[in-house]
């Protein structure tokens, strides 16, 4: 036992010897970046920058789950894996049974984006055989201005991906299959459309490392894409792709349609609105060197066209969480195509890229001492505490309508709606799209929480319910109601 113990001691003591300058630059800027994202998050959460979509529906979908209950989701009307097949949120259910705040899938998400570090760590190291520049790719990924925004737009599952891709792209390069297997299967339980970018990782490992297990992984995608679509979600919701009306051209059948008779029109709405300056925001700050050798940035090509060909503006901005999963597929694809370099090319392609990858990260990304600013919440701010002191006075197993900030510290219940519904609908439901009509369990709801000045639709819907509530509790900001008995 003496022994076994000196030999582990010696071990780690090695190890800590070959530690170097840029071992400590890399493990300090991941801690830090998210140590600050994990803050930033939490404190705008806590100063009542959140609301139900995109958290608060998250939140109650898995404690749920954490409950013992379906996990039907009354911020938005329906189950939470009908929503989208995250079932990648299955292993934070434990998280739930012993972390009580609300804050936790901010930390969660923040520590997801910032690990994927490591994996890039590992490929840019076993391509390049370089400290400096496994170093000089983890600045690159964390300066991304992709990965930021994604970690401030309140909470998605989709985050998972910058970590997940980064491990599988890692795993395919340098033949680790069980640990691409593992990565490849986790990809797919974040979201239905995972299968894109999966479909063509089996086929770049079809061709270039193992035809066998990179078939596998296409056929496999595609069954496992199918069951998702045509068991789980229309089993839940009745429809196997919710997001249809995001197509432009009449749907599925009218984009192929396109595609293929009028490819003029079809290349002109990729390259209408703000779609070029969506591509620069993803590239710039790779310095475009993905682009010299391009093999694996193409691997992105399904779910950038996906993101191209939608109507929903947000899929074509790089604000959002739908591009995130580009950020290790365009890291990894540049150190990939600096590799595929002679010797005395690396050290300048690599320099350029970091020199382009800080300059875009001072005009776009929303970090410290950046030109781009977002805004903030403070909990600090009056609000704050007068929003917890009305939410104290509701019963834990009321039937709940709330102020949409108030839901996302709130969500931790059976029944909590986003006022307006359930007396009038809106974003509610399969069909996101109806609205306006009372719902037949309004007069369930045994408590309101509104903000005490009341305007604009806010106002009218309250109007036509207020005689049938009275007043509980008030404050400077906040005012609960109860239903009369």
């Amino acid at each position: 036992m003496a022994g076994d113990l000196r030999t582990a001691f010696d071990q780690a003591r090695r190890r800590l010897q070959s530690l170097t300058v840029w071992h400590a630059i890399a493990v300090c800027s991941t801690v830090l970046y998210t140590v600050w994202l994990a803050v930033r998050t939490t404190r705008n959460h806590f100063g009542l920058g959140t609301s139900a979509y995109d958290f608060g529906l998250f939140d109650q979908g898995v404690w749920l789950v954490a409950q013992g209950k379906a996990p039907f989701v009354t911020l938005m009307g329906r189950n939470l894996f009908g929503d989208h097949t995250s079932f990648i949120l299955l292993p934070l259910v434990p998280l739930f049974w012993v972390i009580g705040s609300t804050g936790l899938l901010f930390v969660v998400q923040a520590v997801a984006l910032g690990i994927g570090a490591l994996p890039i760590w590992k490929v840019t190291r076993a391509l390049l055989d370089s400290l400096p520049m496994a170093c000089a790719a983890v600045v690159v990924y964390l300066a991304h201005p992709a990965l930021t925004y994604t970690g401030l737009e309140n909470f998605h599952p989709d985050a998972a991906l910058a970590p997940l891709i980064a491990w599988a792209l890692y795993a395919a390069v340098c033949y680790r299959w069980v640990q691409y297997a593992a990565a490849v299967v986790l990809i797919l339980l974040v979201k239905e459309d995972t299968a894109l970018f999966v479909v063509a990782l089996g086929a770049w490992v079809a061709l270039r490392r193992d035809r066998r297990i990179g078939l596998l992984t296409v056929f496999g995608a595609m069954w496992i894409a199918f069951i998702m679509l045509f068991v789980v979600s229309r089993g839940i919701v009745g429809v196997p792709f919710r997001n249809a009306w995001r197509l432009p051209f009449g749907g599925f059948g009218g984009v192929l349609r396109t595609a293929l008779l009028r490819p003029d029109k079809f290349v002109a709405h990729l390259v209408s609105g703000e779609r070029p300056m969506y591509l620069l925001h993803l590239l710039a700050p790779v310095g475009f060197i993905a682009l010299v050798r391009p093999e694996i940035a193409l691997l992105g090509t399904l779910p950038l066209l996906a993101n191209l060909v939608s109507t929903f503006w947000y899929q074509s901005q790089i604000e959002y969480h739908y591009a995130v999963q580009f950020v290790p597929i365009l890291v990894v694809g540049s150190v990939y195509a600096i590799s595929r370099m002679a010797e005395h090319w690396r050290t300048w392609l690599m320099s350029a890229m970091v020199v382009a990858s800080l300059a875009c990260a001072y005009l776009w990304s929303p970090l410290p001492l950046m030109r781009t600013e977002v805004a903030t919440w403070s909990p600090a701010h009056p609000s704050v505490a007068a929003a917890h002191a009305a939410i104290n006075q509701v019963p834990d197993d009321a039937v709940v309508a709330a102020f949409h900030t108030l839901t996302a510290h709130m969500a931790r219940r059976e029944r909590i709606y986003v006022f307006p519904t359930p007396f009038r609908r809106v974003l509610y439901g399969p069909d996101v799209f109806a609205k306006g009509d009372r719902l037949p369990f309004a007069d369930e709801v045994s408590h309101v929480v509104l903000p005490r000045v009341l305007s604009g639709e806010v106002e009218l819907d309250w109007q036509g319910e207020r005689e049938f509530f009275t007043v509980i509790y008030g404050n400077d900001w906040w005012t609960v109601y109860e239903r009369i008995r």
